[in-house]
């Protein structure tokens, strides 16, 4: 089950590129942000909300990033084992290409470019992550040679 959970992350970000994530629906946070923070002002808040959208696109497609990297990490093909981090990048990059062109013909929806730049930079931070983590493993897991004396 390799892929699995990649086409099921990619459908739910589908999904919530529809009317189900605009701006009027996830506005629904405000009346919690505004008890978090009493003496907000309306700008403030209307900054928070940005904020919180924002950091939802760099979350979603870190997260498709990752679930492509373990997909392809794990293929049967060489080609795609080798290749994983370029892959899950551009994978993650047309997608929110064609995420922002999906809200283009959404009327409750924006499309913008700039969405899909924090989704790359989302993508590139987790993947980013993975390597690091990948290319110390091996370092880590070799033995110490003892002091010479």
């Amino acid at each position: 089950m390799r892929y699995g959970p990649l086409v099921l992350w990619a459908l739910l970000i589908f999904v919530g590129s529809g009317n189900v994530l605009s701006a009027q629906r996830t506005s629904v946070l405000l009346p919690f942000i505004k008890w978090l923070f009493p003496s907000a002002s309306p700008n403030a808040l209307a900054w928070f909300h940005f904020l919180i959208r924002k950091a939802g696109h760099l979350t979603e497609y870190a997260i498709l990033a990752i679930l492509a990297a373990r997909a392809f990490r794990n293929s049967a093909h060489q080609f795609l084992q080798l290749h994983w981090f370029k892959l899950s990048l551009l994978l993650a990059m047309l997608y929110a290409l064609s995420d922002e062109f999906h809200q283009s013909f959404v009327p409750s929806r924006t499309a913008s470019i700039h969405d899909s730049l924090i989704d790359s930079v989302g993508a590139l931070i987790a993947l980013s992550i993975i390597w690091f983590r990948h290319r110390r493993k091996p370092a880590l897991a070799r033995p110490v040679a003892p002091p010479l004396s």
